[in-house]
């Protein structure tokens, strides 16, 4: 594990000393957590706002409804054989 040193406003330091203690850890075990929880909400906001995009582009639309036809099809081919 790599360390890593940083600044904080004294505030900040406060608030995390007190959440730490109240949760009986390391203060750095509450950043590592916090900053795990904030990445992934970034990541999940630029997957969904790469959905709102793609919602606004008529030629994905139309390549998924294709695609969506081709897939019908394979079902219901498959529905004959049984």
């Amino acid at each position: 594990m790599a360390t890593f040193t940083s600044s904080l406003p004294d505030h900040l330091l406060q608030l995390l000393e007190k959440k730490a203690k109240a949760l009986g850890m390391p203060k750095n075990k509450l950043i590592e957590k916090a900053l795990t929880i904030y990445l992934d909400q970034l990541n999940k906001n630029a997957y969904a706002q790469s959905f709102k995009r793609m919602a606004n582009d008529k030629n994905l639309l139309t390549m998924a409804e294709e695609g969506m036809e081709d897939y019908l099809s394979q079902l219901e081919a498959e529905d004959e054989k049984d």
